[in-house]
C-alpha cells in the first residue's frame, strides 16, 4: 500500500499495565501496520481508566500521529471503557467503521455482537478502537484499511478552531 501514515498503537489493559501478562495485541498491530507501510511513532500500553486512556490519545495527536488504534476495552465488562473514553473527546463518530467490523466479524465470530469497536475524530487523529484479542485487532483492521488513508488525510486538515 506505502500510504504516509504515521500511527500510534494504545494497548488498553489493566492486566498488560501491571505486567500479569505480556501485551501481544500492540507488537500484532505493528506488524499490520508495517505490512502496510504504515510506520509506527507512537506506541503505550495503559489502564483501563478513561483519563489515562484521553490523556495518551491526546498526546498521540500532539505528537503528529494521523492514525491512532488502540486494542482493547471494547467489550461489555465493567472495566471496558474504551468506546466511552474516545466519546469523551472525539469531535465525530464514523459509525462505519465499527459497522462494517461488526458485520464482517460476525462471518468469523458469533460474539462479534458484543464488539463496541468504533472510529472517531479526536484533534487531528482518526482514531480507531479495536478488540483486545490480538487477531480480532489485524482482522478488523484488514476490514477497514482501504478506509483509513482518506480519512487520516481528512483529520489532519481539521482546522484547530472555527
Amino acid at each position: 500500500m506505502g500510504t504516509e501514515i504515521a500511527a500510534g498503537i494504545i494497548t488498553i489493559s489493566d492486566r498488560a499495565t501491571s505486567g500479569e501478562y505480556e501485551d501481544h495485541g500492540g507488537p500484532a498491530l505493528r506488524a499490520a501496520c508495517e505490512s502496510f507501510g504504515w510506520g509506527i511513532q507512537a506506541e503505550a500500553v495503559v489502564p483501563d481508566e478513561e483519563d489515562r486512556i484521553q490523556h495518551t490519545i491526546r498526546a498521540f495527536s500532539a505528537q503528529g500521529c494521523g492514525l491512532i488504534l488502540t486494542t482493547g476495552g471494547t467489550g461489555i465488562a465493567p472495566r471496558d471503557v474504551t468506546p466511552e473514553a474516545i466519546r469523551g473527546i472525539m469531535r465525530v463518530e464514523i459509525p462505519g467503521f465499527g459497522e462494517l467490523m461488526r458485520m464482517r466479524s460476525l462471518e468469523i465470530t458469533p460474539n462479534a455482537i458484543l464488539s463496541r469497536c468504533l472510529a472517531a475524530i479526536v484533534d487531528h487523529s482518526l482514531v480507531v478502537a479495536l478488540p483486545g484479542k490480538p487477531s480480532g485487532a489485524v482482522e478488523c483492521l484488514g476490514f477497514i484499511k482501504e478506509a483509513i488513508p482518506h480519512s487520516v488525510k481528512l483529520a489532519l486538515r481539521i482546522p484547530t478552531s472555527c
